[in-house]
């Protein structure tokens, strides 16, 4: 996740910088790691859904995490925005 770490820190807008190990710490208590699964991860275990604003969201289905991006997501990748 350091990529996505360092791409995050540089894109909070003119004069306004997070530090690469901040952004990174953020990320692993929301993702995990290998020895603490993250907020998702536990939010995911209790059966609730996690939305992550128009990105989309993620939910449980049995055992298996299931990802339903968002319409912005969805419109980007199709290439009908941005």
């Amino acid at each position: 996740m350091t990529q996505l770490a360092e791409a995050t820190a540089g894109h909070l807008g003119e004069g306004r910088r997070l530090g690469v190990e901040d952004v990174q710490q953020t990320l692993d208590v929301l993702f995990g790691t290998v020895e603490y699964p993250g907020t998702v991860a536990e939010a995911l275990r209790r059966g609730e859904t996690v939305l992550l604003g128009s990105f989309g969201s993620f939910h449980s289905e049995g055992k298996s995490a299931v990802f339903r991006p968002g319409k912005a997501l969805d419109e980007y990748l199709r290439g009908l925005v941005g």
